[in-house]
């Protein structure tokens, strides 16, 4: 049976994990709510806060995991050993891609930073929302209960989205 495409597929490429699928929907919170948040008076300005700040998450949430298994192991580990722990959660900063390329095309299209930064958070929340609706693949949860979920993860975005427009 050919199973149909993931929507979310591309912010984890084709070695999927849960780990990594986790870790991308957690890089399109952060990352909008640095955008949510972001005071900076240029598209540039935004795209590094959003970059930097993910790039500074998957590192301490990396070294958090290599610290902790060590901790627990007792002993120090081989340098193949690191390998995996280096090169996973990648997509917690590469989720933050398509919003950003959004931020830019709307500010390309003439967009003020303001408004194109609600079209990115807009874009955000949609990916959160298809994020919700994929834990109901498979038939594991009624069509109800998918729309909850999908919601549910939306509700994120929402939250950023009322955020930005408050503090701006």
């Amino acid at each position: 049976m050919v199973r149909p495409p993931r929507p979310l597929a591309f912010l984890v490429g084709s070695r999927s994990s849960e780990e990594n699928t986790a870790a991308g929907i957690y890089g399109i919170i952060v990352g909008a709510a640095v955008m949510a948040a972001s005071h900076a008076s240029s598209s540039v300005a935004v795209i590094v806060a959003v970059l930097v700040t993910l790039v500074v998450y998957w590192g301490a949430e990396r070294y958090a995991r290599i610290v902790a298994r060590r901790i627990h192991s007792g002993r120090r580990r081989q340098p193949h050993e690191l390998r995996p722990e280096l090169t996973t959660g990648w997509a917690m900063v590469s989720a933050s891609f398509l919003p950003l390329a959004v931020l830019v095309a709307a500010r390309l299209l003439g967009a003020e930073l303001s408004t194109a930064v609600l079209w990115a958070l807009g874009c955000s929340t949609v990916l959160l929302g298809l994020a919700g609706w994929e834990v109901g693949r498979d038939g594991r949860l009624s069509p109800g209960e998918r729309w909850a979920s999908a919601a549910t993860a939306a509700a994120f975005g929402g939250a950023l989205i009322v955020l930005k427009i408050l503090l701006h």
